[in-house]
C-alpha cells in the first residue's frame, strides 16, 4: 500500500492529481491518499509541518502547495510571495526528510528561467541570467525548491524530484478579475463581455508576447510520470545539480491569438483592443520538452480543446455559485 500526502488537493494541479491518483484507485491500485485543507495544516508553521509527517507518516509526498498569481498579484505582494513559499518548500521537504520519505515530488514554474533565455528554454538555463523582474520574488523561491530537493538527494541519498510546468490552466483555475493568470482572467473577461453585449473588450499588454500553455490534466499526468519513473531511468537524463523537468507543449502562441481564441470560445464578437501602457511581462516564454519526451512523455490535450473544457467548467461553477445563493 502506497500512502501519498498530496500538499495542496484543493488547488488546480493538486486536485487535478488527486482525481487520477482516485481514479486509479478506484481501477484497483493498492494507494492510500492523505489530504489536508489549509485550514486544518498551516504548511508555513514549521511546528505543525513536523507533527503531521510524524502523524500521518506517508510514503511519498506530491508536493504542489503554493501561493500563485498573475503578474498584478505577483507585483503587489512580493513580500507574501517569496514567504510563503520558501516556508511551504523548507517546510514540507525538510519534515518529509525528517519522517523518512524518500520519494517526493516537487512542482515549480517556468518563470525560474532568465527574462531573455534562449527560447525554448533549456533546464540548462537555469541561473544564467536576470530574472522578470514583475515576478522575481516567486522564481526565486521556485529556484530555491529545486536546489532543496538535490541538495538533500546529495546529502541523504533520498530520491527528491522536481518538475518545472510552463503556464497552466483548466479546471479548478482562479478566474479573479484582478489576480488571476492571463488565460483564467481572458475567460472571464470575454464571458462578462458577451453575456453583457459589450463592443469591446481592452487586454493587458500589447498582445505581442509569446505564451505556452498546458491543459491541467496532461500536467498532472506528467507529474506523476516523473514521480513514478525508476531511478535509473530518470537520472539518465539528469544531472544531481540540474535534476528539474520541464513540462509543457512545446508549442506557443500569442497573446492576440490567445484573446482571438478565448473570445471565439465564449461567443464574444466584438473588438479587441491592447493597451500596451501595461506591462507584458517575459517576451517569450517557450519550454524546450525534449528531455521529458525523451523519458517518454508528450501532451495530449490541443489548446482550444482544453479552452473549451475550461469554459465549460467555468460556466458549470458559475451555475452552482447562482444556485447557492
Amino acid at each position: 500500500m502506497r500512502r501519498i500526502y498530496v500538499a495542496g488537493h484543493r488547488g488546480m494541479v493538486g486536485g487535478a492529481i488527486l482525481r487520477k491518483l482516485e481514479a486509479r484507485r478506484a481501477a484497483g491500485e493498492a494507494i492510500e491518499l492523505i489530504t489536508r485543507r489549509s485550514s486544518e495544516l498551516d504548511l508555513t508553521d514549521q511546528a505543525a509541518v513536523a507533527a503531521f509527517f510524524q502523524t500521518a507518516q506517508p510514503d511519498e509526498v506530491i508536493l504542489a502547495a503554493a501561493k500563485v498569481g498573475g503578474i498584478v498579484a505577483n507585483n503587489s505582494y512580493p513580500a507574501q510571495f517569496i514567504y510563503e513559499n520558501m516556508m511551504i518548500q523548507c517546510n514540507v521537504i525538510h519534515q518529509a526528510y525528517a519522517a523518512g520519505v524518500t520519494r517526493l515530488l516537487q512542482l515549480g514554474s517556468s518563470c525560474i528561467y532568465p527574462k531573455l533565455a534562449e527560447q525554448p528554454m533549456r533546464e540548462d538555463a537555469l541561473l544564467t541570467g536576470t530574472l522578470e523582474p514583475t515576478n522575481e520574488p516567486y522564481a526565486v523561491a521556485k529556484i530555491a525548491g529545486i536546489k532543496i530537493c538535490e541538495s538533500y538527494n546529495r546529502q541523504y541519498g533520498v530520491d527528491y524530484r522536481s518538475v518545472m510546468p510552463t503556464n497552466l490552466y483548466g479546471p479548478g483555475d482562479n478566474f479573479h478579475p484582478k489576480n488571476s493568470h492571463v488565460l483564467p482572467a481572458l475567460i472571464r473577461r470575454f464571458h462578462e463581455a458577451a453575456r453583457d453585449g459589450a463592443d469591446t473588450v481592452t487586454v493587458w499588454g500589447s498582445g505581442k508576447p509569446m505564451r505556452e500553455f498546458l491543459f491541467v490534466d496532461d500536467m498532472a499526468e506528467a507529474s506523476l510520470f516523473v514521480h513514478e519513473l525508476d531511478a535509473g531511468t530518470y537520472q539518465s537524463e539528469t544531472q544531481p545539480m540540474l535534476s528539474h523537468i520541464n513540462v509543457g507543449t512545446g508549442t506557443d502562441i500569442t497573446i492576440r491569438e490567445l484573446a482571438e481564441t478565448v473570445a471565439e470560445v465564449a461567443g464574444f464578437g466584438g473588438q479587441i483592443a491592447f493597451d500596451a501602457s501595461k506591462p507584458d511581462g517575459t517576451p517569450r516564454k517557450l519550454m524546450d520538452v525534449s528531455r521529458l519526451a525523451r523519458l517518454g512523455w508528450t501532451a495530449k490535450i490541443p489548446l482550444r480543446q482544453g479552452i473549451e473544457r475550461t469554459y465549460a467548467w467555468f460556466l458549470d461553477q458559475s451555475e452552482s455559485d447562482l444556485r447557492s445563493k
